[in-house]
C-alpha cells in the first residue's frame, strides 16, 4: 500500500488531473486527461512515464487529453461504455474491479451529472476519484440525470469508509461554501470549514483532497436528512431525494 502515490495538479481553468503512480511497477495512471500539456507536464515534474488513463465520463474537459497521450505513450486507456469516448482499450461499469500495479481498483457509477459517469475506488488506499459526482461541499449539475438519480449516486459514495479521501474534478470549493452556508449557516463546523476554506484561496491554494467524513459534516449535498437543514427550507416531512434536489435546484439557481 505505501508504494502507491497520488500527485495532484491544476489544469485548464479549474480543472484538477491526479496522477496514481506505483514506485514498485513504475505504473502511472492519469485520472482524466483535461489536457494533455498538463498531464505532460506533470508526469516530466515526476519523472513518472504513463502507461493508463482512468476516464470518469465523456466531457470535454476530461476527455481532451486521451487522444494526444494516448498516442505519445501506447497507454491503457480505461472508461465507460460511452462511443463519445476514443481510444478506450477497457470499458468498465457499476462494480467491476480491475487490477493497476498490483492493486485493486472497484468502479462505482454515479449517474447524474452524465449518465455515463464512473468513479475508481482504490480501497486498500482508501481513495476515491468522484470527478463531477460530489464535489468539496458540493455536487455536480444534474445535465442528463434525474436530480433523485443523482441522490441515489450519492448515497452509493456515503456508504464507503468515513476516512476515504476523495479527489474530486474541480475547484469549486469556495462558491460552495457559500452556498452551503445559506442552507445550513448554523453548521458550526461547516462555518469554521468556509473560513479556512476562503483562507486557502486568499493564497492561491487547493482546498482538496478532502475526505468522506468531513463532507458528510459539512456538504449540505449529502445531508439532506438533516433536521436543521430541512427546517431551514421548510421541508421536514419530505423524503431525503426530495430534499436533495431542492438543494441541487437552489444551487443551480444561485
Amino acid at each position: 500500500m505505501g508504494n502507491i502515490e497520488f500527485f495532484q495538479f491544476n489544469c485548464l481553468d479549474d480543472n484538477f488531473g491526479v496522477l496514481v503512480h506505483s514506485s514498485s511497477t513504475g505504473e502511472t495512471a492519469s485520472i482524466d486527461a483535461p489536457d494533455a500539456s498538463a498531464v505532460a507536464a506533470a508526469l516530466d515534474e515526476k519523472g513518472w512515464k504513463l502507461t493508463h488513463i482512468l476516464v470518469t465520463h465523456h466531457h470535454a474537459d476530461h476527455t481532451q487529453g486521451v487522444g494526444p497521450l494516448k498516442e505519445k505513450t501506447g497507454c491503457q486507456v480505461i472508461g465507460p461504455d460511452n462511443p463519445s469516448i476514443s481510444n478506450l482499450d477497457q470499458t468498465v461499469s457499476d462494480g467491476d474491479s480491475f487490477q493497476f500495479a498490483g492493486e485493486t481498483v472497484n468502479v462505482i457509477a454515479t449517474p447524474g451529472h452524465t449518465l455515463d459517469m464512473i468513479n475508481f475506488h482504490f480501497p486498500a488506499q482508501k481513495v476515491v476519484f468522484t470527478a463531477d459526482t460530489l464535489f468539496a461541499l458540493g455536487c455536480g449539475r444534474v445535465f442528463e440525470g434525474t436530480p433523485h438519480q443523482m441522490w441515489d449516486s450519492l448515497e452509493k459514495l456515503t456508504k464507503l469508509p468515513p476516512d476515504t479521501t476523495i479527489y474530486c474534478g474541480h475547484e469549486y470549493t469556495l462558491a460552495n461554501a457559500k452556498f452551503a452556508l445559506t442552507v445550513d449557516g448554523t453548521n458550526a463546523e461547516l462555518v469554521a470549514r468556509a473560513a479556512e476554506i476562503e483562507a486557502l484561496r486568499a493564497q492561491d491554494k487547493p482546498t482538496l483532497p478532502t475526505t468522506l467524513d468531513v463532507e458528510l459534516r459539512t456538504n449540505p449535498f449529502l445531508r439532506p436528512a438533516d433536521p436543521q437543514i430541512r427546517k431551514n427550507l421548510g421541508m421536514e416531512n419530505a423524503s431525503d431525494a426530495d430534499v436533495f434536489a431542492e438543494i441541487r435546484k437552489r444551487k443551480d439557481n444561485a
